[in-house]
């Protein structure tokens, strides 16, 4: 994911923490050297230093000030000029307050990718309450525990979407009231109301659209009130983790981030003259910060989609003149192939982010940026916990860097390497795990604290769980997650390696390598192959292409081939569910 960026690390430096003080501006190219005197604490800028007194429920009276008129928001065939999106939250605000969401109350928001859900969570946020995303893709148990874990009073949701019925899925998980609509079940002791966006009021819910007459009663003023208490210190938002293992954590944040998002507006060069179009859910941290925020921040317009169709995305970049886009490697690889079979004028697109550096990813990005040319795609690390910008290339950097790096350590941010035995701090060409400090790295976990102790190291580091090294020159590449390193026979394997050469087989869609338990070498590599639409493939052909290539032991000693990968909501493999089944197909 995602960052500001800015500083070469001499690469004289050796077994160390890389920070802004670690720089000396030999090193430096120009831009890098502007980027950092804009965004260093010691010559922060003014208007970063107003950001940092900035609150989310700001930015759309700030953008709307400025650019009144300017279109800002286009979701289907909705379009909104700025002056419209402040409207649109302040009327959202009022209904908030008419149903009775009061300061610091916690208000889930389980909706897909559209319109009313930027108004929504900015009108949470305005009046002081907490927003709580919810991820779309949980079913009525992941629901449960994450309306009982945030202490939420309040959970909006579609009363449908699509295929999927969410007022049931709702009912499933909540003892609704047969009358009246004041939720009392004592599994959720602090849920108040559940309010349905659509055109069929229930029974035990509030209805969205009934809440306008009520809202009309809310004097202008109040709101102004309401919004002119709201601590830009105080807890924004608790964002859950899409972790590969286990239930979710909730993430706790705070308005500060808004400064985050403008270092990184300023690195990628992104004004009100860009369109952002933004397909990542806003329950993620990627779609929420490169999608709404940055569009408030900097006054560039966003195209918001409900979800991630490729040819539908290449359709609105030819349309919209599209600059920006972002993701991850999957979309990556849905574009360029969409692209390859049915070419589209992309010459507006600019730049935007998309994670490189693990091995697997190098031969999708630089077959991207041929089909996707001219875009400048970007390269960078972030996560829930420290947010994005803990590194990021440069518009710069040659298509290397681009491709096979994961960018230079953010402004703010200390970043180091460790060994996982030792905790030896590690110098350019090992690989161990991130840890980084500094810059807008979480506080905490929500009602976790054995948990959030143990996210720290006792100096005050927090352990990533990824696995990362650093190249000679001081830039970071990004491994993968630390705990899908392989152990063969003491030799160390990086599964992403044999990703990446598999990656390579025209018969090939995607594939993961996982570690199986091996009573002679502790473990042994089985690659998950899914092959493409009208491709055959057998196992012989997948260790055939990899033989001579890469060292016997990394080979994979069983091949499986599947229909489809369990993902996370982000487009990551989980590589989790994948240990257990080999576990199971082996008997181990």
């Amino acid at each position: 994911m995602a960052c500001c960026i800015g500083h070469l690390v001499s690469p004289v430096s050796t077994a160390r923490c890389y920070a802004d003080s670690d720089v000396t501006d030999a090193y430096l190219p120009v831009a890098i050297l502007r980027a950092r005197r804009q965004t260093s604490g010691r010559e922060r800028s003014p208007r970063a230093m107003t950001a940092q007194q900035r609150r989310f429920g700001d930015l759309a009276d700030d953008i709307a000030a400025r650019l009144p008129d300017r279109e800002g928001l286009v979701f289907g065939a909705s379009r909104h000029t700025f002056r419209e999106v402040a409207a649109r939250i302040d009327e959202a605000a009022r209904r908030l307050i008419a149903a009775g969401v009061g300061q610091g109350e916690h208000v889930a928001l389980w909706l897909n990718n559209c319109d009313d859900w930027i108004f929504i969570a900015f009108a949470v946020q305005k009046i002081g309450a907490v927003l709580v995303p919810i991820n779309t893709r949980f079913r009525s148990r992941d629901l449960a525990y994450v309306l009982a874990q945030s202490d939420s009073g309040f959970l909006i949701t579609h009363d449908r979407s699509g295929p999927v019925d969410y007022a049931a899925l709702v009912r499933e998980a909540v003892d609704l009231p047969a009358t009246g609509d004041a939720v009392r079940d004592p599994r959720f002791p602090l849920l108040r109301y559940v309010i349905l966006l659509g055109e069929s009021p229930q029974a035990g819910t509030v209805d969205w659209a009934a809440l306008a007459g009520a809202a009309a009663g809310v004097p202008a003023d109040d709101l102004a009130a309401r919004a002119r208490t709201v601590d830009p210190a105080a807890t924004a938002f608790i964002m859950y983790t899409s972790g590969t293992t286990g239930f979710p954590k909730g993430v706790v944040r705070t308005h500060a981030l808004i400064d985050n998002v403008e270092e990184r507006a300023g690195l990628m060069a992104i004004t009100a003259d860009d369109t952002i179009l933004n397909y990542l859910p806003l329950f993620h941290a990627f779609g929420l910060s490169e999608g709404a925020w940055m569009s408030l921040v900097t006054g560039a317009r966003q195209i918001v989609t409900q979800g991630f169709d490729p040819d539908e995305s290449l359709d609105l970049i030819e349309k919209e003149r599209v600059t920006v886009i972002h993701g991850f490697e999957a979309h990556m690889k849905g574009l360029a192939e969409a692209q390859e079979a049915r070419p589209r004028d992309l010459m507006s697109l600019r730049t935007g982010i998309f994670a490189a550096g693990m091995l697997s990813a190098t031969p999708v990005v630089r077959r991207g940026m041929r089909a996707l040319a001219p875009l400048k795609n970007l390269s960078g690390f972030g996560m829930t916990e420290t947010w994005l910008g803990v590194a990021l290339s440069s518009l710069d950097d040659d298509e290397a860097h681009r491709s096979e790096a994961s960018g230079w350590p953010g402004p703010g941010f200390e970043l180091r390497i460790v060994d996982d035995g030792s905790d030896a701090v590690l110098g350019p060409g090992v690989a161990g795990e991130l840890q980084v400090r500094g810059g807008t790295v979480m506080t905490e976990y929500y009602r976790k604290p054995a948990e959030t102790a143990s996210a720290f190291t006792p100096d005050g580091w927090f352990r990533t769980g990824d696995a990362a090294m650093w190249l000679a020159d001081g830039c970071l590449r990004f491994l993968g997650r630390y705990k899908d390193m392989l152990k063969v026979g003491g030799e160390n394997v990086d599964p992403m390696e044999t990703e990446g050469l598999l990656l390579e087989h025209p018969a090939v869609q995607q594939v993961a390598v996982v570690g199986l338990p091996d009573e002679r070498l502790g473990e042994v590599a089985v690659a998950y192959v899914q092959c493409r639409v009208d491709a055959a493939i057998g196992a012989e052909e997948v260790l055939g292409h990899c033989r001579g290539k890469i060292a016997s032991f990394k080979l994979p000693r069983h091949v499986v081939f599947i229909d489809a990968f369990p993902m996370t909501e982000s487009g990551k493999i989980r590589k989790a569910e994948l240990r257990e089944d080999a576990k199971k197909r082996f008997a181990v």
